[in-house]
């Protein structure tokens, strides 16, 4: 969310509640959309999480009384077009032309309110004081990847090749030409801000001399031209736990876009995909497979011997079994994942295989059976509800 966005940003819409509702109002309906938006009840569902953030941003503000009361009067003065100097541009609907540096209004914004601090940035630097500049963050990259279905199961370690901005291996980063440092800005002093004050209130925004970053390189890197970042094609070792889905994503920290002059580098996220199995299928954590069987086994039953992740093991069919049922071997599934550890199961299931031709003794037999089957006064059709 840009600055502009933010002062522009409905809490109370985003909770779903009037701007004059009490603080139990707005503490029982955040509760209420945080239980239903929660990531852990909406697994994968993007939108979920990014409204999730935002309720969660609204909450941080509205629940604490002075930022409340900082947030409303702020957004009735640049509502009314209270200041048209200095950056702040009423726009068509009350909104603003351009992008702003907001001051410090929740500097004091502890970590626990979801990182409200770092994302409103510096409205309002009350006494004249700045905001130190950040590094510029490099962008998250995303890749995809695709395993086979044992591969995936088990785990596995593959090489990602890729093409992406990162650190410039001559400078390292810095933007410097090799044996050269960046100086401090003699502007902003380092800060990349300048503020500036209007009656009661301090704004900050971009320095000119060094654009927002700080410094000044005199004597820029030859290789990057003092950006600090590179294209350059890289191969990078993924591990890949045992029991990966398929499109789930695994995120490698600083493994992304290399950040503008040595700041940090974005996430690498890989987006996994699982081919098929000729013989196994998954049903979470549990492994299935489908097991051909005689009808002959079937009655008189048998020990068959089917393949796991890690070989053999023989599976016992009960004598009488019926088509269809589902045998259970625990412990040889898909291992788990988290600190409990351990495997899902094997789930076996029985299908009768039909022969398509006889011999003559085969035949001959078979019809014997029949007829002994039906002396028994075995029915296969006995309560069966269309006869």
């Amino acid at each position: 969310m840009s600055q502009r966005e933010w002062i522009e940003k409905d809490f109370y819409k985003e909770l779903g509640v009037s701007s004059s509702a009490s603080q139990d109002e707005i503490k029982k309906a955040y509760r209420k959309l945080a239980r239903d938006l929660h990531p852990d009840a909406n697994p994968g569902d993007t939108k979920a999480e990014e409204r999730f953030k935002s309720v969660s941003e609204a909450h941080a503000v509205l629940s604490d009384p002075a930022k409340r009361k900082e947030y409303d009067e702020t957004r009735k003065l640049f509502a009314g077009g209270g200041y048209g100097r200095g950056g702040f541009t009423p726009g068509a609907g009350g909104g603003f032309s351009q992008d702003f540096n907001i001051g410090d209004i929740f500097g004091q914004a502890s970590a626990g309110d979801g990182g409200l601090g770092d994302l409103l940035g510096g409205l309002f630097n009350r006494g004249g004081g700045r905001t130190a500049s950040r590094p510029r963050r490099g962008a998250d990259v995303e890749t995809e990847t695709t395993l086979g279905f044992r591969e995936a199961a088990q785990g596995v370690t593959v090489p990602l090749r890729m093409t992406s901005p990162s650190p410039c291996t001559t400078c390292h980063g810095s933007g410097a030409k090799p044996g050269t440092s960046p100086r401090v800005c003699p502007v902003c002093n380092g800060n990349g801000v300048i503020s500036r004050n209007q009656g009661a209130f301090g704004f900050s925004e971009p320095c000119d001399e060094c654009r927002g970053t700080g410094s000044i390189i005199d004597d820029p890197c030859v290789d990057c031209h003092g950006s600090g970042i590179q294209n350059r094609t890289r191969t990078i070792t993924v591990r890949i736990p045992p029991g990966v889905s398929d499109g789930q994503k695994i995120r490698l920290a600083g493994q992304g876009e290399a950040g503008l002059r040595g700041a940090p580098s974005g996430d690498l996220y890989v987006t996994v995909h699982v081919s098929q199995d000729k013989v196994f299928g998954r049903n979470g954590d549990d492994l299935t497979l489908v097991l051909p069987v005689s009808y002959s086994e079937l009655v008189l039953g048998t020990t068959v011997s089917v393949p796991t992740l890690e070989g053999r093991v023989g599976v016992k069919v009960p004598a009488g079994t019926a088509d269809g049922r589902i045998l259970r071997v625990r412990g040889r599934g898909v291992p788990k994942r988290g600190p409990g550890g351990g495997a899902g199961d094997l789930l076996v299931t029985v299908k009768v295989a039909v022969p398509q031709k006889l011999d003559d003794n085969a035949a001959e037999a078979l019809k014997r059976y029949a007829e002994a089957e039906k002396t028994s006064g075995f029915d296969p059709r006995a309560g069966w509800a269309g006869a």
